[in-house]
């Protein structure tokens, strides 16, 4: 049997522009002669929906998408498509994250997802009730073990603690399936897309059973889907392989004899050379996350300051690489404090991305200001409140270009300054969109040194020079904070592992270094609940994933 994998990018309830995409791929996938479409999760409708999915018309539209899309098949053509069922027994109920097979112009069979994921961004308990018993869907006498994503999930090989207490990909091959199916939308986290990979190696060698994985491609707010649909036969080698980070459309043959269940291997078989190197995977993860947040939002053009620092610069990189040039607007907004040569390498780096850049001086604004508040400010020395009023400006200006221009703003903020706090609020974390917010200040640099490995992009006395704000006179990110490296390990021990302060400190970092950090983490969640939402990249990034009381007492953790 021809089988056609479509990994393809959705935009949630976008119900025209998702069918004008299948049946695009449908007619493909005709002409390359398969027999079988296979689609990710919910697609007919997108994924993820969160509250959504509570509207009874988006489902009814959902159901009527269905129908439109049983009305592609034939008797020698179907079609497996991941959509929200109701409940069949009590409709004003529960719902269903569901798939169904579609042939001969109608539905012909329905399985519903068992294990719905509970953690990190995942809430489908929420919304949806698990399947229980799901048969077999039979296709042209080849019986199909079809699940639902985080039903592939789980493996116990894979994991330190067993999260299920079944296996339905199991279930499915003991049923006495042919071929297993699996429909995701399985988000975007640095290494998982190998993890991931293995995983349905391993059900498919224990099995003996070919296992065809679709997953959906594109970004849906701050999440990113990579695709990586995969083919993988009954001795766990892979045999087909759909782009990652683009749209796709595979067909491969399953021969009639390897159909069906054979005693499994101990080792899956040889793979296909490695995915794409880590730094080039984070790349393509924000490039992907920025472009379609920006045109699925209606907007064409977007617009960031440009400091000359590392952080702006690499966002600038990113947003070109992801747009194109033309549709990125760069603005230097100097005060008395901003230095000569960041105001140069701000020019050279727009220079070299071939973006537009503008130079907005904000010194005369900030003066105003100073001037309209000396009178309460009597008798008090400058802190770090001129130091907010001058990045506040600074987000005004940005604010007043989207309004007028139309402009998409770029927050440029990395994942430690989001951390720790040192980030203003309505100053430089003024934004749609923090590109980077997931990316720590060690990554940054990592990334920008991988844009310049052919050449210069982005100039090097940017990559080499102190960061700093630039919003008092000689003033360097490190007077405030740890040394980057050392920030950095504790911000991943503390929110991605959750170690405990005694379990930083054994790895020899300094007691009272380890405890100012993390103080700092948990006091700034104030800030970050009204931050622009950013691109997850991450295990664990700052955002839907990671739930926080903003009032608590953390100081029983801090010791």
């Amino acid at each position: 049997m021809r089988i056609a994998i479509a990994q393809l990018n959705f935009t949630i309830g976008a119900f025209e522009a998702n069918l004008t995409k299948i049946q695009e791929a449908v007619a493909e996938a005709r002409t390359e002669g398969a027999e079988l479409v296979v689609l990710s999760e919910l697609a007919t409708v997108g994924y993820p929906l969160v509250d959504l999915v509570e509207r009874k018309d988006l489902v009814d539209r959902n159901l009527e998408q269905l129908e439109r899309l049983a009305g592609l098949s034939d008797d020698d053509f179907g079609l497996v498509v991941g959509f929200v069922d109701r409940n069949r027994r009590d409709e004003g109920k529960a719902l269903h994250n569901a798939a169904a097979l579609l042939w001969r112009g109608r539905l012909a069979g329905v399985v519903r997802k068992c294990l719905l994921p509970t953690y990190d961004v995942f809430d489908e308990a929420r919304y949806f009730e698990p399947g229980c018993g799901n048969p077999l869907l039979e296709f042209k006498d080849v019986k199909l073990g079809v699940t639902i994503c985080e039903d592939a999930w789980s493996d116990p090989g894979l994991w330190d603690r067993q999260l299920y207490g079944r296996d339905p990909v199991l279930e499915a091959a003991e049923k006495g399936a042919d071929v297993l199916i699996n429909l995701s939308a399985s988000p975007f986290t640095l290494g998982k897309a190998e993890t991931r990979r293995d995983m349905i190696r391993r059900h498919a060698a224990a099995t003996g059973l070919f296992f065809v994985y679709v997953n959906q491609v594109g970004a849906n707010d701050e999440l990113v889907f990579d695709g990586h649909s995969m083919i993988i036969d009954g001795r766990g080698c892979e045999v087909v392989r759909a782009r990652d980070f683009e749209e796709d459309l595979l067909s491969y043959d399953i021969p009639a004899d390897k159909m069906g269940r054979r005693a499994g291997v101990d080792v899956p078989g040889e793979l296909r050379p490695c995915i794409a190197e880590p730094e080039e995977q984070a790349l393509s993860a924000l490039q992907l996350g920025l472009r379609d947040y920006v045109q699925k939002s209606g907007f064409s053009k977007v617009v960031l300051g440009l400091s000359g620092g590392i952080d702006s610069a690499l966002v600038a990189a990113i947003a070109a690489r992801a747009l194109g040039p033309e549709n990125v607007v760069g603005v230097a907004m100097p005060t008395r404090y901003s230095s000569g040569h960041s105001l140069d390498d701000a020019e050279a780096l727009a220079r070299n991305l071939g973006i537009e850049h503008r130079v907005i001086p904000i010194d005369s604004m900030f003066q105003t200001m100073l001037d309209g508040l000396a009178p309460e400010f009597e008798d008090r020395e400058p802190d770090v409140t001129e130091e907010n009023i001058q990045a506040r400006i600074r987000g005004m200006v940005l604010m007043a270009l989207s309004n007028k221009f139309g402009y998409l703003v770029l927050a440029t903020g990395n994942k430690s300054e989001m951390g720790v706090g040192y980030c203003t609020l309505y100053g430089d974390m003024c934004g749609a969109l923090a590109v980077i917010s997931d990316v720590s200040k060690t990554w940054v640099s990592r990334l920008s040194r991988w844009i310049n490995r052919k050449g210069e992009v982005i100039p090097e006395s940017t990559l080499t020079k102190a960061p700093s704000a630039e919003l008092r006179p000689n003033q360097e990110d490190q007077d405030s904070l740890p040394p980057y490296e050392v920030l950095d390990r504790v911000l991943e021990g503390w929110v991605e592992e959750r170690l405990s302060v005694a379990q930083l400190v054994a790895e020899g970092i300094d007691r009272g270094v380890v405890e100012k950090i993390v103080r700092l983490i948990d006091g700034a969640e104030y800030k970050r609940r009204q931050a622009a939402p950013g691109i997850k990249i991450s295990s664990k990034a700052f955002g839907i994933g990671r739930r926080y009381p903003i009032v608590a007492d953390y100081s029983s953790l801090h010791r």
